[in-house]
């Protein structure tokens, strides 16, 4: 029986890993639950999986909780603040920690949990994003498990060699006969969409992806790209790789998560349901397989793969990323931290859909010879160019 702590149960990631652990209650017990503020979903949550604790970052939803879990008879321990999220993560007990708080939020204790050698389920892709080879050093010195949920880094995962799978150190690509990493995308919904009304985007339009569930930040970022760009940037540090052995195709229909392109010519795809709990059902049981909820494929009844190279004109934002990851950490720290602030002025309709990349490119250029050596640094860096970010809202206004 293996615990489990979820951060971000209320999200799209943790409902779908509390779906597939539902499944296989002889396999897992869920030991913690965390969210920030959705008192409501979690107690649900806490009265169905029965966690021995579960913490919310408002301390306000918290004493909510606290008191609506009691009064229900529950002996859920309710715990409060950022540090309570730290602690669950790398609690002595904890056998497997699933990642999904959205943002840089979710770095801290993420890390926390590489500290202590868990095994990390990580859906949390800003965590790499904002710290990339500090993340990684810290996951080979403390003999962590990372193991991908993003369907893409789990489909190249899956994709690649048993001994790549394995290693305790990343060997380079090409040690391994890989010539590259194909990422896929869809496009989102304005694949083909004129670029010339993209100005006139509104949120329930961005949010609306043809093929995915998904919050409100990651749609968003769907459409613009910089969900695939932020997926580049992750990995080139997951695969311990350079950002020319990564490449990126528009593939509509969403069913090749991603592959690996080998140098005798052979190409690995795997493919599957547009359905996150997949990937959350292969990292579960790694190196195992267990039952999901999704339904598999029918070959018969799937349409033609169409692939194609993304425009640079629809989406500034994906090249914009794939900049940042050549110039280092200080470019993806800052441009992380810009678009989460685009994003959040963007759906409370305080700038335009484009407006999102004009706001990330000039942040980028300000911070892109910025140095971030220490968690620190990038803790101080990305105060910095949110703080930039926001002063850009209020002149795009």
């Amino acid at each position: 029986m293996r615990q489990v702590v979820i951060l971000g149960a209320t999200g799209s990631i943790g409902c779908s890993t509390l779906s597939v652990l539902a499944m296989h209650p002889e396999k897992f017990k869920v030991l913690a639950l965390t969210a920030a503020t959705q008192t409501c979903k979690l107690l649900a949550q806490c009265l169905e999986f029965q966690p021995r604790y579960a913490a919310m970052l408002c301390p306000r939803a918290a004493a909510e909780l606290k008191t609506a879990l009691q009064s229900q008879g529950s002996a859920t321990q309710v715990l409060a603040g950022p540090v309570a999220l730290s602690e669950l993560a790398s609690h002595p007990d904890a056998d497997i920690v699933m990642a999904a708080i959205v943002g840089a939020a979710g770095l801290l204790p993420t890390l926390a949990a590489v500290e202590q050698g868990k095994t990390v389920l990580l859906a949390n892709k800003e965590a790499l994003v904002m710290s990339g080879e500090l993340f990684m050093n810290k996951v080979q010195r403390h003999g962590a498990t990372l193991l991908p949920i993003d369907s893409e880094h789990n489909a190249i995962f899956q994709c690649l060699p048993v001994a790549f799978q394995q290693a305790k150190q990343r060997p380079a690509l090409a040690e391994m006969g890989i010539a590259k990493l194909l990422l896929t995308g869809s496009g989102g919904p304005f694949l083909t969409r004129d670029i010339s009304s993209l100005h006139a985007v509104t949120v329930a339009e961005a949010v609306a992806h043809p093929n995915w569930s998904m919050g409100q930040k990651i749609s968003v970022d769907s459409a613009t790209m910089m969900n695939k760009g932020l997926e580049f940037i992750e990995a080139r540090w997951l695969f311990n790789c350079a950002p020319a052995d990564i490449e990126v195709l528009i593939h509509p229909q969403s069913i090749i998560h991603s592959m690996v392109q080998y140098t005798d010519g052979s190409v690995l795809a795997q493919l599957g349901q547009p359905d996150m709990r997949t990937p959350i059902a292969h990292a579960l049981a790694f190196p195992q397989r267990i039952a999901s909820p999704v339904p598999p494929l029918n070959f018969s009844q799937l349409a033609d793969f169409s692939f194609s190279q993304p425009e640079p004109a629809r989406y500034p934002n994906l090249y914009l990323a794939i900049a940042a990851c050549a110039a280092g950490q200080g470019a993806t720290t800052a441009l992380n931290a810009a678009n989460e602030v685009a994003v959040a002025a963007f759906i409370s309709k305080q700038i335009r859909f484009t407006d999102i990349a004009r706001l990330n490119e000039k942040c980028l250029e300000h911070f892109v010879n910025y140095a971030a050596c220490s968690l620190d640094d990038i803790v101080a860096l990305d105060l910095e160019a949110r703080a930039f970010a926001q002063q850009l809202v209020r002149t795009l206004n």
